[in-house]
Formats: C-alpha cells, structure tokens, sequence
C-alpha cells in the first residue's frame, strides 16, 4: 500500500533537529562522535514506521542505532516513536541506501537490519534489491570485521535470492529458518510482522555474518 503524502511532510521531519541528522555525510567515518560515546552502531535499512529499532534502542541503551529510511512521511513515524520514548541512542537519516558509503564510513557499523525490503519481483529489477550483490559490497564496505547482516522477510523469492547473494559476497550464513516465529520467540517485530502473524504467514530468517 502507497503510504500517503503527509501535509508540510518536509518541515514537520525536519522539526526534530534532535534527532535526524540533517547532513549525515559529516558524520562519516565519525558517528560516534554524534552519539557522544564509543558504542558499537547497528543500523536499519528501511525502518518503516520504527517500532523495529526504537524497540531496540530501547531495550539496548549501550548500543547506538541509525534508522535509515527514504520516505518522509515513513520517516516521521520513526522519530515520533523516538522522541516520545526520549532516546538519546539513536539517530534517524533521510537517505538512500544506494548511497550508503557517502555517510557511513569503512568498518564502521557492528550490525545492519533489514526487515521486509521491497522484494522487486521481476527479475529486471533485481538489482534494486537491498540483498543484491551491488547493496552486500557497499554494507561490506561499512560493516566491522565479523560484522552481521540481519534479514527478515514474508517473500520467499527475496529469502532464496539473498542466500545466494550473501553466499556469492562471502557471508558466511547461520540461524537460516523459514519460520521465525516458532523458532524464536524473543524476536522483535516490525508493524509490518505483526499483520503478517495475524494472517497466519510465516517469517523466513537469517543471519549472514563477514567473514
């Protein structure tokens, strides 16, 4: 579903100057400068409404989070989420991930999340893919050595093409299941998750680590 146009979308995300990092590109290679402590950082690459990472963030005061999501009027509900819970540990950019190694810098991120990514179903936008080969070489760019890749999704099609890519990319691949749920269940969930639970779909999972 189209998420809609929200009125004055522009000047009501940038009104948390708190919280989005208006030009992420000064922080690269130096976030923890932002954050003010020498914490590892884990990021989201398309952080829908935030109940995902503000959840985390706040059961995970020691580790700062980045919520990276292009569309304002998604962004907004991340740092509505963030601000009412007052959490000085995460950070939100209005970006890209195509650009990603324009603002974060070279192992400089411990772990990245991406849950339920547009799939892009036909194979000529394969490409577009966020677990495409072209996306895995740039988070392997900014990752820690043994740093994680984290990936959750409805779509089997996307599961079954991002093993192959993190395999293809060096990853090598742990806690691969086609049903999260009954699996683990401490596992934090997205907005999105938890329609797809109600429906009765099931959540495939893995983990893909640097090597």
């Amino acid at each position: 579903m189209r998420q809609r146009r929200v009125k004055n979308e522009k000047e009501k995300v940038l009104s948390y100057s708190g919280i989005l990092v208006t030009e992420p590109e000064t922080y690269k290679g130096r976030w923890q400068h932002f954050f003010n402590n020498d914490s590892e950082i884990h990021i989201e690459i398309g952080s829908g409404k935030g109940k995902f990472i503000t959840s985390l963030a706040e059961n995970n005061p020691g580790i700062n989070y980045i919520a990276i999501e292009p569309i304002g009027s998604i962004l907004l509900r991340v740092l509505e989420k963030a601000e009412a819970k007052n959490l000085p540990n995460i950070a939100c950019a209005w970006k890209f991930a195509d650009d990603i190694c324009e603002y974060i810098g070279e192992n400089e991120i411990s772990r990245i999340y991406l849950n339920f990514s547009d799939p892009w179903p036909k194979a000529r936008h394969a490409k577009r893919r966020l677990t495409h080969r072209n996306f895995l070489q740039a988070y392997k760019h900014i990752l820690k050595p043994k740093g994680i890749i984290q990936l959750k999704t409805d779509n089997i099609d996307l599961f079954n093409f991002s093993l192959e890519e993190f395999k293809v990319c060096g990853f090598q691949l742990e806690d691969i299941t086609n049903d999260l749920h009954q699996e683990n269940a401490e596992n934090i969930t997205t907005e999105y998750e938890e329609k797809f639970m109600n429906w009765g779909m099931k959540i495939n999972y893995c983990k893909a680590i640097l090597i």
